[in-house]
């Protein structure tokens, strides 16, 4: 389950639709909480919490945890960059390079 709040991790407070819904294991719910976490660094000046990393860790070996760290990092990198040049994100329509 996902950790009381804590002022600096707001975004899993309360009853959000993703927080509720039945589709996520405990798995995913771990990932998407590291996910959120590593990449709301403004509102979160610590980083990712000892407890979200270790929950993370219950459920990934040491490569998935790089690996899922990996991916976390390259989509900030597309996001970082979508802002730098003003691109929105999820403008995308399927077809439209092929």
């Amino acid at each position: 389950m996902i950790r009381p709040c804590r002022p600096r991790h707001r975004s899993w407070c309360g009853s959000g639709p993703a927080r509720s819904a039945t589709v996520f294991t405990e798995a995913e719910r771990a990932a998407l909480e590291l996910a959120e976490q590593g990449t709301r660094i403004a509102d979160a000046a610590g980083g990712v919490t000892d407890e979200a990393w270790a929950n993370a860790a219950k459920h990934y070996d040491d490569d998935q945890l790089m690996a899922l760290v990996s991916v976390i990092a390259l989509i900030n990198a597309f996001n970082r960059m979508n802002v730098i040049i003003r691109q929105p994100a999820g403008d995308y329509q399927p077809g439209q390079f092929g």
